[in-house]
């Protein structure tokens, strides 16, 4: 790829350990030579896997992304929790004993699927009045957190090794999987702490699409770049005809209603926003509203 070529799309890169995301996104930004470049959901300094990084005219689906489901290779250990809910932190309460069995073990880890209730971890980016609650927990400030609803769609591939368990969970945006290793410690009565996490999935990117940071040169970035368009193939697609009409309202910006164009598959399975065609060509993201379906973003 040429440097004066700009580069427009999504690379989902494979995060290594001990780097922050937005660590990814300043070297991404070195390496491609723009500053159009954002992250997609953040992941733990001590988390691995897939982190996609919009660039350049991507950057306007960054927020479309942000809400879809993750998935999540893990694995815990029983018997200690720490102040971070993971072993980079420091042990704050130990089991005697552990008693229970492989099967009350996965019998218990079943139970969180569906919808489930989170407290925020205190060391998290989440911020609390403008200040991050990772910065207060440092301080050793401790501030009261209201519990959020979150939705655990599937966990399996639950394998027990005496006191150490890993599962694989797909979950909605927002699910703290370390969160979720502590409070199936304290449903078994035995304290547990996560010990390693790779995300494997950040919908619609996989591992099989991640690429390795070190790897990735300005020169060859275009052999990983997704299109916006396919960064998108989670939502329904609405074909306009491609007429002049159509062509001039939705290039000027005008509140056209695109409603009529829905399928009768969309109009069963309404979402809230749709890839918008003019023809073949892919023009945009609509929004559906109470007042009719109308472009959203353009490109």
């Amino acid at each position: 790829m040429q440097q004066n070529q700009e580069i427009n799309g999504v690379i989902v890169i494979d995060k290594p350990k001990e780097m922050t995301s937005h660590d990814v996104v300043a070297i991404m930004r070195r390496k491609l030579k723009t500053k159009k470049i954002g992250h997609t959901g953040t992941l733990d300094p001590m988390a691995t896997g897939v982190l996609p990084i919009c660039i350049g005219r991507a950057t306007k689906i960054v927020d479309f992304l942000l809400e879809n489901s993750k998935g999540y290779a893990c694995e815990m250990k029983l018997g200690e929790a720490t102040d971070t809910q993971d072993r980079w932190g420091t042990v704050t309460e130990k089991s005697e004993k552990i008693e229970v069995t492989e099967a009350e073990i996965i019998e218990v880890i079943k139970s969180f699927e569906g919808d489930i209730f989170q407290i925020p971890p205190m060391y998290s980016a989440l911020k609390i009045n403008g200040e991050k609650l990772v910065d207060l927990a440092r301080k050793g400030i401790i501030v009261e957190r209201e519990a959020r609803k979150r939705t655990i769609y599937k966990i399996d591939n639950i394998v027990v090794r005496q006191h150490t368990i890993s599962f694989e969970v797909i979950c909605s945006k927002g699910t703290y999987i370390r969160t979720l290793c502590h409070d199936i410690g304290v449903k078994l009565g035995c304290f547990a702490h996560m010990t390693e996490l790779r995300r494997t999935m950040s919908d619609p990117f996989y591992l099989r699409d991640a690429v390795e940071l070190e790897s990735l040169e300005l020169d060859t970035a275009s052999a990983h770049l997704i299109t916006i368009e396919s960064s998108l193939s989670f939502m329904n697609a609405v074909t306009v005809p491609n007429t002049t009409k159509y062509a001039k309202l939705i290039e000027n910006g005008v509140k056209v209603n695109l409603e009529s164009f829905f399928s009768e598959n969309d109009l069963k399975n309404a979402q809230k926003f749709y890839r918008i065609y003019l023809g073949e060509a892919f023009c945009g993201i609509g929004e559906k509203t109470e007042k009719g379906l109308f472009m959203k973003k353009r490109f």
